[in-house]
């Protein structure tokens, strides 16, 4: 498990990375915006040697603006070309809100909890 800064106050952002039967699950709680979205790409970003298979937990993101997009897209991408995927889960309606109107949700996978994203 790696943990990065704390979420307490806003604009804050928490990302905790696990492992669950070899795929990585990132959870964010917090903001993810043009301040806090190094802490979610330096946490996506697999070390050699890991099976390119994320998904990422926002059930605690309560803001998320373009930088986190980009993110998604980035890594999307990257995994994608590694014969991976990037699953997100969970996600609040405000976030979810911001996925479906740029899109994302027809180009990444998304699911209502982490055991179905995992299941999948």
């Amino acid at each position: 498990m790696v943990d990065t800064e704390q979420a307490g106050q806003p604009g804050q952002l928490s990302v905790r990375t696990d492992v669950v039967d070899g795929t990585s699950v990132v959870t964010a709680a917090g903001e993810i915006d043009q301040q806090t979205a190094g802490s979610l790409r330096e946490a996506l970003d697999l070390p050699d040697g890991v099976a390119p298979h994320v998904v990422l937990d926002l059930s605690q993101v309560t803001f998320m603006d373009s930088s986190g997009i980009n993110i998604l897209l980035a890594v999307h991408q990257t995994l994608a070309h590694a014969d991976g995927w990037l699953r997100l889960a969970g996600t609040t309606p405000p976030v979810l809100r911001i996925i479906q109107l740029v899109g994302i949700d027809g180009v990444i996978d998304c699911c209502p909890t982490v055991q179905q994203a995992l299941s999948q």
